[in-house]
């Protein structure tokens, strides 16, 4: 006999979870369930409609769940695949005899339920992101502040708790197609679904909020395809700011490259004249913030002037900081063991960075490592060139995006043109990844890169013979 469930809501999980528990208390299979929710339920002469859960059995234990489990749950309940419940359903029944199931990320039916959950998580991430209010009076004389979105899949409810503890002190709408949130102060009302009509259509704080976008916009910075990944150009109709974006793109190579004439146009001083003297010019260097941040300076190291090849980082860690010599630290310690793989003697070469002091976040005890602005590699750029003056090398392996813009003064993206990727003043320009990109990987993810990696070193060490 088939067990049909209606659930009173798509989002209900609880209602489901409660249905679920007394199913399996009961004994009834996955496969004597149908599950219906409101949107999809109808009249159907040949259905059990009125079949209720039967009693628990007598002798039934106690349902299991485990947390890995119910935290896939809260999530894939909520896409709107119709047959999500049925899913969930076979995988607590699964749980009853392999407790720990759901962590099987092998298992297919574990992936097809985590298929769900990711996009449910992209859905709530972008909502939170991307909802714009716009000031409203109402017929009493209150501020309100409206929101349109439209959600794929059922997560108004789900993120209704975000909102309230983010806008408490505001009175806010936020409508879509699937119903409507209304929040006073006080507490939530849910309403039916609205049109995007139904939403108002701008108010005077979006020229303000404009403003401020087109002031960070860092063109520096810019990765279209990353940009359009993450935002997607669906959502750029209820975004103010996204209007200015096709002219701030256009704009973009223009803003760049007057960016990095102003850290070449900084004055340094005369270029100095040997490698220690430039050493010195470094650690006494405050140009940009990282210079003042009370770090020490760490220069290159190897063959010196006339060395065979250059090796150019992103910028000192924590060791390099502490021994004041570069590539000493974990990534450091993975470049040197592939570099000798590769046959690639660092003592024949010049090891540097393109920023000469470590970027980095005070936590407690730690300094965490951040990422240096174009800015800053770009008033860097001074003392690398004269460094590469210096040296001379024919052939300069950059690793990572901030080691390339510092050579070739411009954002490269290291996925796409890995390899030789520049001939500047006699000198060869390739391009890989840093190595610290290989310690962030885990799994099969970590062995493809690593290969890359493999390949690309491979090739700079037959070049320079």
């Amino acid at each position: 006999m088939t067990i049909r469930v209606s659930l009173p809501a798509s989002d209900d999980t609880d209602a489901w979870r409660d249905a679920a528990r007394a199913l399996v208390l009961a004994g009834v299979e996955p496969d004597d369930v149908t599950w219906d929710e409101p949107a999809l339920a109808a009249p159907d002469l040949f259905a059990d409609a009125a079949t209720p859960i039967p009693p628990p059995r007598p002798d039934a234990p106690a349902v299991r769940a485990s947390k890995a489990f119910l935290s896939l749950m809260r999530m894939a309940l909520l896409h709107r695949e119709p047959a999500r419940f049925d899913l969930a359903y076979r995988l607590l029944w699964r749980l009853q005899e392999r407790p720990r199931a759901a962590e099987d990320a092998a298992d297919p039916l574990v992936r097809r339920l985590d298929h769900l959950a990711r996009p449910v998580r992209r859905d709530i991430h972008k909502m939170r992101a991307f909802v714009r209010f716009r000031s409203v009076i109402e017929p009493d004389g209150e501020e309100r502040y409206v929101a349109w979105f439209e959600p794929e899949h059922h997560i108004l409810r789900a993120n209704a708790g975000f909102f309230v503890r983010r806008f408490a002190s505001m009175h806010w709408s936020i409508l879509t197609p699937q119903g409507t949130l209304h929040w006073d102060g006080i507490s939530v009302q849910e309403g039916p679904p609205a049109t995007r009509l139904d939403a108002p259509a701008g108010d005077p704080l979006e020229d303000l909020w404009r403003t401020y976008y087109a002031s960070i916009f860092n063109p520096a910075r810019l990765k279209v395809g990353a940009m359009l990944k993450e935002m997607p150009r669906k959502y750029w109709k209820n975004m103010p700011e996204a209007a200015l974006i096709p002219d701030l793109i256009a704009g973009a190579q223009a803003r760049e490259a007057a960016m990095v004439e102003v850290g070449a146009s900084a004055d340094f001083g005369a270029p100095p004249e040997t490698l220690a003297a430039l050493a010195g010019g470094i650690d006494a260097c405050r140009a940009c913030a990282i210079g003042c941040n009370g770090t020490r300076a760490v220069a290159g190291e190897g063959a010196g002037e006339g060395a065979a090849f250059m090796i150019v980082g992103e910028q000192p860690g924590d060791n390099e900081e502490r021994e004041s010599r570069p590539f000493v630290g974990p990534a450091g310690q993975v470049l040197r063991a592939h570099l000798s793989r590769a046959g690639i003697d660092p003592a024949r070469g010049w090891l540097t960075n393109a920023v000469k002091h470590f970027k980095h976040q005070p936590t407690g005890k730690r300094r965490l490592h951040q990422t240096p602005t174009a800015g800053e590699i770009d008033h860097c750029r001074w003392w690398l060139d004269r460094e590469r003056d210096l040296v001379r090398p024919r052939h300069i392996l950059a690793l990572g995006a901030s080691a390339a813009r510092g050579l070739l003064g411009r954002t490269a993206s290291v996925q796409r043109e890995r390899g030789l990727v520049a001939e500047q003043d006699g000198a060869e320009v390739w391009l890989t990844c840093h190595p610290s990109y290989l310690l962030r990987l885990d799994g099969p993810a970590r062995e493809a890169e690593e290969a890359r990696f493999i390949a690309d070193l491979a090739a700079f060490s037959q070049r320079i013979g």
